[in-house]
């Protein structure tokens, strides 16, 4: 966890820095027709990765020959799709009303057909722990990646940027995992073991896409009944939620799965595994989200200007469901890490049917209805994957909010407090320093004055000294 968080920080930071950059120089518009293709090269990159990661990890010693299958139904698949997509282009400008997303999407969507290329050697990586290396790779392909969008952005290419920058990431990532991975694949087509393990991979296969239709259900609503404006206002804050949450996500996806399933013989020893990974995510999650929520409106405004003001207070909104997104991921990794991907997918399904059903419903009423319902339903819906983690665990509710509410409410009291006092500052700058500091001290206090013993292991491991 120590080496996702450090990565994932990392690459946050740096993405952070390249955004801002990008901000000053991009439009809404400009975010907004490439929010409105997103959602395509997503599902593409699920269907060609068909859930092998998760599979390949599951089990015991993966043979070669499996490895091999894996690799060419994968670039089998993502050149398939990257075919068909490529004349499907004129289509999706159609739906939009948008003649610029035609040559847009044909460059957006090699992202997958690369992606295609590492899947196995990602999947090895992943088996193996190597977080280490699998961080370098990430690490590497952000800043690379980022100089190029910056200054393709600084030159005046406006959305170009942005999508030059995406797929030189997901290329760059690619080949680092070839030079990391020790595995390379042989000419023998033989996909019956892929096959096999077709079974379990398609179902996680299927909720990554429902997940993704999840996600990206509002640049397709916005994009279509609002324009490529709104959809750029909200994409922009939704990517400054999900770079924020994903520093904590990359922790629990890193390396939950291939722990838990090292412990799957050992139900009480699992148990205590969820449980500690769950309390450490809600100790950083909760104060990082939450916090970033309640400076969201200043840090808009200071890091894009007035033409970004919008996005200010739909950022505070999603602080809210970025906070518990980490949440409901170790819980999807409790599902498959005990072997019911199918479980997990109907879970999934079940929730994208009700952001979808209550998004549509709610459009006429606008913007700021349907993200207060999205981050509400996502929260609610914890609830029922707990329901599912007693069934395959034992692990109660009660036990699960013992390990949750501590840290959510010393938080929202320290976020209280830090609004008291300051809500008379009116400099931005001012505003903005003092809430960080005085919430990251007040939570810190709070949680070594109460004795948080996960605080304790924390600092003992980075410093290596009892504490």
């Amino acid at each position: 966890m120590l080496w996702g968080g450090l990565s994932n920080g990392l690459m946050q930071l740096m993405a952070a820095i390249f955004g801002l950059v990008l901000l000053r120089y991009l439009t809404p518009d400009d975010y907004g027709k490439v929010a409105m293709l997103t959602i395509f090269s997503a599902i593409a990159c699920a269907l060609q990765e068909s859930g092998f990661i998760a599979a390949l990890c599951n089990r015991r010693e993966p043979t070669h020959e499996e490895y091999n299958a894996v690799f060419w139904f994968n670039l089998l698949v993502s050149a398939s799709l990257y075919i068909i997509l490529w004349f499907c282009a004129p289509l999706i400008a159609r739906f939009y009303g948008i003649p610029e997303l035609i040559p847009l999407a044909r460059v957006l969507f090699l992202s997958f057909f690369f992606s295609g290329l590492g899947t196995v050697q990602r999947a090895y990586l992943f088996g193996h722990l190597m977080v280490r290396q699998t961080s370098i790779c990430s690490l590497t392909a952000m800043l690379l990646s980022g100089i190029i969008g910056v200054t393709m952005a600084m030159n005046g290419f406006a959305y170009w940027a942005i999508v030059t920058q995406a797929v030189c990431f997901v290329l760059i990532t690619q080949l680092m995992a070839w030079y990391f991975s020790s595995w390379r694949p042989t000419l023998n087509f033989d996909l019956t073991p892929a096959w096999k393990m077709f079974g379990f991979s398609s179902k996680l296969m299927l909720t990554n896409i429902v997940n993704i239709c999840n996600l990206h259900a509002f640049s397709v609503l916005l994009g279509k009944f609002f324009g490529d404006h709104t959809a750029g206002i909200y994409s922009t804050a939704r990517k400054w939620d999900d770079m924020a949450s994903s520093t904590i996500n990359g922790m629990v996806t890193s390396v939950a799965q291939p722990t838990l399933a090292q412990v799957n013989d050992e139900i009480g020893r699992y148990r205590q595994v969820f449980r500690k990974m769950l309390r450490f995510v809600c100790f950083v999650s909760f104060p990082a989200m939450l916090g970033l929520g309640l400076v969201a409106q200043e840090f808009i405004l200071l890091a894009g200007g007035e033409k970004w003001r919008e996005s200010g207070l739909l950022l505070s909104l999603l602080c809210l469901h970025g906070a518990f997104v980490p949440i409901t991921t170790l819980y999807s990794n409790l599902t498959i890490s005990r072997g019911r991907s199918g479980v997990n997918m109907g879970c999934t399904i079940a929730q994208c049917l009700a952001v979808w059903v209550g998004l549509i419903l709610l459009y006429p009423y606008g913007l700021l209805p349907m993200v207060i319902y999205f981050v509400a339903l996502n929260i609610a819906w914890l609830a029922i994957w707990q329901w599912f983690a007693w069934r395959l665990t034992g692990l109660t509710f009660m036990e699960a909010l013992k390990d949750i509410l501590p840290f959510l409410v010393f938080t929202l009291a320290v976020l209280t407090l830090t609004w008291w006092l300051t809500k008379g500052i009116e400099n931005l700058w001012l505003l903005l320093i003092s809430r960080i500091l005085i919430a990251a001290i007040l939570y810190a206090g709070i949680m070594w004055v109460s004795g948080a013993k996960i605080m304790r292991e924390a600092i003992h491991y980075i410093f290596n000294r009892k504490l």
